[in-house]
């Protein structure tokens, strides 16, 4: 999705509906209800999903093929198309309609599904935003049109439109085993995605008098029936993504003769629409080291110039996935270059207008190139021929295919900011094609399965890309602020994607960051890495639910983690452990029976984050990681020396006692006793959620000793506890967490003797800009004037 709740009721795994409830065993004690089993919380074990977490011996799943010709008619922003689609029932039931998704009816003013929020009038509003308020109630032209549609002897069809869904009448029950062809004529107004938002549409770049098309969501589609739920048939309100069924696609896009087109799988025809250089360069790429033009900038250049009433017509096939998304534009620089996954050898690729040229030509598809081997890496073999970035200052994902963001300044030069964004949108979307276009998750039911957890193999990415990658979801300690929110504006992970206010950290943030806890702090990355990769292998080109992910961590890893699942995933409640009180004890011997003892600045700094967290601590100190900016030098720009101080920092320029009874000691007991020293450490749970305790012990003579007590020490007193620790050496002072681990919002309350938290510095907001576009202080603009250039 774009790179950025429901109320506890009970989880039930039924057709048409999920609801979660952190249910308590114990309500008003203590203990007994953090650490208890998640049992009726979770579906029942069946013969289609077992209590292991793997798809069971009667698994099953629908399927879907098409055949789609479709027009693109540029002049009148307006898209028709007529496809032939397959069905396959493959269930065990007899299915008497079926639901076929029309999600370009979010744009229409008769057929969206009205789903609504509160509003309120802002102090300043742009000419856009009240066009938008004066707009949204009058009649357009947007949405599907259905033109025709029958059967595949040409008999036509009983339906009905039902907002954003289309419910087709079998004449006949689809019996299990059996298939059923539908033909289908549709058209469509192309929304100003730019104006209307929206994941697909034109931008319209006025300079130049041309557009960059994005066509998403574009085809009737069939809905998924599964085995838990029945028809997944939820309206499309442009939040809740796309459960979809897999099958085979060939599609043939018949566009503008000086249009570049890229889209979902491979092209059946780049001899037919390329001229002969264009192919030349392309069978070139197959075996290049660096990424090569096939189309190339002075092409894309006249191409932008050039006004035509002719067409091509662009032929793709796809297998095995579960959409199909394209782009087309005149504006389109297109590299290639392949990249090799277990030997397969992986075309990857990029689409750009000059706008983005200076950070594109340099790190899409090197980037893209490194997502797919990381991602193969921590999950399954990337199993598909091609991997493409397409810059539309967007950011969404299809199979094979995503849309991103980052340009630069018209100069060429870019901030900070944008490169590490638009690194960061390439990987995120690019990693979409394995959460969930392989591991295929229900989105509109639970986001947190496909943005969540690919959020946190995005991180791992970023993390192996650079070890100064500047990540901001995966570290513990950047989730504290939306954690410690008040109630009323939290919602549990496991919420639906429609009811979730704080989307981004709920459905992003937090899933991502709880993983990296579980790897880093509480099952350690070996049990997690087998784990997670056993989830991908198990439920690749699958639909999995919650229930089978908790399951097979849980089963792959000997690791009982009910009680993370519970409170990380099905709670709000926060880390807040405080460190109340210490008290020392040096043993006493005695005959008898008794007690023993801001600056604000022009130009921006290195947006290297102020904390390492502790991977990247372990990826530094690891020798078998070998980041990618250092195997691949061309990566190293201006910014990888500005973050290590190569590059310098211009700030010329910048304004910015415990009783028992016991015997008579013997000599030699007392001289092993009498060295050392014994500590009572008082914790309070405060924020409620049980985490595991990690201390740091600070000696007397400067040495330091961390501590790790996993949070089963909560699970007979949740609230409050303490614990003895005898040490050889006298302590001087004692941290928790020193690593910032466990997302911990107080860390004033961590510390003996007591240490103050630091002071915040003042942050104001800057003028918003368009999306991907350099933002903030630019200091390699700065740097390159100085130069002369």
């Amino acid at each position: 999705m774009k790179k950025f709740l429901i109320p506890f009721g009970f989880l039930l795994f039924v057709v048409g509906k999920s609801n979660a409830q952190n249910t308590q065993n114990n309500p008003g004690s203590n203990h007994g209800n953090k650490f208890e089993q998640l049992g009726g919380i979770l579906p029942t074990p069946n013969e289609y999903r077992t209590a292991s977490g793997a798809p069971g011996p009667k698994y099953w799943q629908q399927r879907a093929d098409y055949d789609i010709k479709c027009n693109l008619d540029e002049s009148k922003l307006q898209l028709t198309g007529s496809e032939t689609i397959t069905y396959w029932n493959n269930s065990p039931d007899a299915l008497t309609y079926l639901w076929l998704q029309l999600d370009e009816n979010e744009h229409s003013s008769k057929n969206n599904a009205n789903y609504q929020d509160g509003s309120g009038m802002p102090d300043t509003a742009s000419s856009q935003q009240i066009g938008r308020m004066m707009s949204q109630n009058e009649p357009n032209k947007g949405g599907v049109n259905i033109i025709k549609l029958t059967d595949g002897l040409g008999a036509a069809m009983k339906y009905t439109i039902n907002k954003t869904m289309m419910r087709v009448e079998l004449p006949t029950p689809l019996k299990p085993g059996k298939q059923i062809v539908l033909k289908v004529d549709w058209n469509y107004y192309i929304s100003n995605r730019i104006k209307e938002g929206g994941r697909g549409g034109y931008e319209y770049f006025p300079e130049d008098g041309n557009y960059l098309f994005t066509i998403t969501q574009w085809y009737p589609r069939l809905c998924v029936y599964s085995d838990f739920q029945g028809w997944q048939n939820h309206q499309f309100t442009g939040r809740g993504e796309f459960a979809l069924t897999f099958g085979n696609f060939k599609v043939q896009m018949t566009v503008p003769s000086d249009h570049v087109v890229g889209g979902t799988g491979e092209c059946q025809n780049y001899q037919q629409v390329l001229s002969p250089a264009q192919f030349a360069r392309w069978q070139k790429a197959q075996t290049t080291k660096e990424p090569i033009e096939v189309v190339t900038l002075d092409e894309a250049k006249k191409s932008e110039q050039d006004k035509t009433t002719k067409t091509k017509t662009w032929i793709f096939k796809a297998d095995n996935v579960r959409d199909f998304a394209w782009g087309s534009s005149p504006k389109f620089v297109w590299d290639a270059m392949p990249a090799y996954v277990e030997g397969k050898k992986v075309m990857c690729m990029s689409y750009y207008g000059k706008e983005a040229y200076g950070l594109y030509r340099k790190f899409s598809t090197k980037a893209v190139a490194h997502t797919i081997k990381t991602y193969s890496k921590f999950t399954i073999p990337y199993p598909y021929p091609v991997a493409q970035s397409v810059e539309a200052s967007n950011g969404m994902e299809y199979p094979m295919i995503c849309f991103n963001y980052g340009r630069t300044e018209k100069d060429g030069t870019y901030s900070e900011a944008a490169k590490y964004g638009m690194l960061g949108v390439i990987i995120h979307e690019v990693g979409h094609n394995f959460f969930p276009m392989i591991v295929n998750s229900d989105e509109r039911q639970w986001t947190w399965m496909d943005e969540g957890l690919n959020t946190f193999v995005e991180y791992l990415t970023e993390e192996l890309y650079d070890n100064k990658f500047p990540s901001r979801r995966g570290p513990a300690f950047t989730i504290t602020d939306y954690m410690k929110l008040p109630k009323d504006q939290l919602e549990p992970i496991m919420t639906n994607s429609e009811n979730i206010v704080q989307f981004g950290p709920n459905a992003y943030s937090k899933p991502a960051t709880g993983l990296n806890i579980l790897r880093e702090t509480i099952m350690g990355r070996e049990l997690f890495d087998y784990a997670f990769k056993e989830y991908a292998r198990r439920w690749a080109f699958k639909h999995p639910t919650p229930a089978d992910f908790f399951r097979t961590m849980e089963d792959a890893s000997a690791e009982d983690l009910d009680w993370f699942w519970r409170g990380w995933f099905f709670g709000t409640d926060a880390c807040d452990i405080a460190l109340d009180s210490v008290k020392g004890f040096k043993p006493e011997f005695i005959t008898k029976s008794n007690g023993t003892a801001v600056v604000y600045k022009k130009l921006a700094g290195p947006q290297v984050n102020a904390f390492e967290d502790i991977s990247k601590v372990r990826n530094r100190d690891d020798k078998n990681i070998q980041f990618l900016t250092d195997a691949d030098t061309t990566l190293r720009d201006f910014y990888w020396k500005y973050d290590r101080g190569i590059e310098p920092y211009d700030t010329t320029n910048i304004a910015v006692p415990n009783n028992t009874t016991a015997a008579t000691l013997t000599d030699d007991e007392k001289k092993a006793i009498a060295a050392e020293n014994f500590y009572q450490l008082f914790f309070t749970n405060k924020g409620g959620l049980v985490m595991p305790i990690i201390i740091e012990w600070t000696y007397k003579d400067g040495t330091k000793e961390v501590e790790r007590i996993p949070a089963q020490v909560w699970r007979k007193s949740e609230t409050k506890l303490s614990k003895i620790f005898v040490k050889h050496k006298e302590v001087a002072s004692i941290k928790l967490d020193p690593m910032r681990e466990t997302a911990d919002i107080d860390e004033s309350n961590n510390s003996w003797p007591n240490v103050s938290a630091p002071s915040r510095f003042q942050v104001f907001k800057a003028a918003e800009q368009a999306r991907g576009q350099s933002t903030g202080g630019n200091p390699m603009q700065a740097a390159e004037k100085k130069k002369g250039f």
